[in-house]
């Protein structure tokens, strides 16, 4: 499963982009570590033949995936099996949380319209608006990250997938003409790597383990396939922005995931379920802002502080 990409301009010595792309820029990944804005000293000039309303559309979807999968790891603190995987499924979590912060932050900078209005004087920065004072039929998340936590085996089943799909979007989204989204890819690449290993070597383990883990990674990889093909699901604003050199065409990855996948499900003696796939109402998915029940309480949960306090700074 070894996987490479591209070097990107963005990366070169010197780059106005290394602040991005530095591990030790804890500002800049960790969401809430700084009030500075995450795209200070960047610039989010919109490329030429890219439309401003499909990068921050693309950008939402990205960031809401990324988003919303973190909340769901974070329910986690605390009660995961062990200290160690508890620790482990924070710091993923933090990763995705960084990654959220600054697609939404991207998003805010390319078209500001996409931001909910504020009161006057509100401290709340662009990307946190747009995380906490969204209502439910704005987010553009797919409906496999929002479905509800689990067990430990669903857990990882659910991040494996996730970080399939993720990685071979990221990878090809390392070359994006927008030079943000490239330094965002290109470290996500090496988060959401580590994201999938740690994942499979999981779900092989909870699969080839006792009768009752197997019980419960199969259970648990039935309900949640059915979220599957929505990932691959090419929306308006992906191909478009595929077609400008900004974005990546999620139906181009599904045979690369698929291989990965296959891959990791032999390892485990696994089939892929026969179920059939989540649908939509009149085509409209995830995307569309079209969520399950679950996403509702999600959202009252992680929005609940600073709905109360949309003053407030902390």
């Amino acid at each position: 499963m070894n996987q490479t990409h591209d070097a990107n301009p963005a990366h070169e010595a010197g780059s106005v982009y290394d602040g991005l792309l530095a591990g030790e820029a804890d500002g800049h990944w960790a969401f809430g570590t700084s009030f500075e804005d995450p795209l200070a000293g960047v610039d989010t000039t919109v490329p030429e033949g890219v439309d401003p309303g499909d990068l921050a559309g693309y950008c939402l979807m990205l960031g809401d995936d990324a988003l919303v999968l973190s909340h769901r790891l974070t329910e986690w603190c605390s009660n995961a099996p062990d200290l160690e995987e508890d620790v482990a499924l924070a710091n993923i979590a933090l990763d995705l949380l960084g990654q959220a912060r600054l697609l939404l932050a991207r998003a805010a900078a390319a078209d500001p319209a996409v931001v909910p209005a504020l009161p006057d004087g509100s401290p709340v920065p662009p990307e946190d608006a747009l995380a906490f004072f969204r209502d439910e039929p704005h987010f553009r998340n797919v409906r496999l990250v929002e479905a509800p936590t689990g067990d430990f085996a669903a857990t990882v089943t659910r991040l494996f997938l996730c970080a399939c799909w993720r990685l071979a979007l990221l990878e090809r989204l390392a070359t994006s003409r927008d030079q943000v989204l490239a330094a965002v890819a290109a470290k996500g690449v090496t988060e959401v790597t580590y994201h999938r290993d740690y994942a499979a070597r999981w779900l092989v383990t909870l699969a080839q383990g006792t009768e009752e883990s197997r019980r419960r990674t199969s259970t648990a990889l039935a309900s949640l396939w059915p979220a599957v093909d929505e990932l691959f699901g090419s929306h308006g604003v992906e191909p478009r922005m595929a077609a400008a050199g900004a974005g990546v065409d999620p139906a181009t990855v599904r045979a690369d995931v698929d291989a990965v996948v296959d891959q990791v499900l032999a390892a485990a003696g696994l089939e892929r379920p026969q179920v059939p796939a989540m649908s939509g109402v009149r085509d409209r998915t995830g995307r569309d802002g079209l969520h399950t029940e679950a996403f509702g309480h999600l959202l009252a949960e992680m929005q609940a502080v600073a709905r109360a306090h949309p003053m407030g700074m902390w």
